[in-house]
């Protein structure tokens, strides 16, 4: 079967890469480029463990095929820190220990994110709706939607 070159901006930057016309976006950041921070729970986009932004919008890139990201920005939990500086939900994330074993913490962190930048201000309703999407089997969420709030209070006052 042939390859396809793809030209896509990942975290920031231009890459490239081949990728056979089935081959999952979740696929190719994991084989190919070794971004592992997005996980695979399901792969069927039922549990949100592979969320990422592809052009500002939340999908479940085991649902996209890597050809579709063909001159497009994808943005993964790799490219939410500064070099050493953690993006604020990571920050809080910690500071309020609202993950457990690591494999939803990624595509939650990513949708919380898209979250704070479409409403800087949502509502405990709607941060639960926004984050309806990503499945934790080890812990409530209570913690998670705590550290949702808490970050947006905090980016506001700044």
């Amino acid at each position: 079967m042939a390859k396809y070159h793809v030209t896509t901006r990942v975290n920031g930057d231009e890459v490239e890469f081949l990728c056979d016309p089935q081959q999952t976006l979740l696929d190719v950041l994991r084989d190919e480029m070794g971004l592992t921070g997005s996980k695979e729970g399901c792969g069927s986009g039922d549990c949100g463990a592979c969320s990422v932004l592809l052009d500002g919008r939340l999908v479940c890139a085991c649902l996209v095929l890597g050809v579709e990201s063909e001159g497009r920005t994808v943005e993964t939990i790799e490219g939410m820190a500064t070099g050493e500086q953690l993006h604020p939900l990571q920050e809080k994330f910690l500071d309020l220990a609202a993950l457990q074993c690591g494999i939803c913490t990624p595509g939650v962190l990513v949708a919380a994110k898209a979250l704070l930048e479409k409403n800087p201000d949502p509502s405990e309703t709607e941060a639960r709706f926004w984050l309806a999407g990503n499945l934790c089997r080890c812990t409530g969420y209570d913690k998670i939607i705590r550290a949702v709030l808490d970050t947006a209070a905090d980016m506001r006052a700044k």
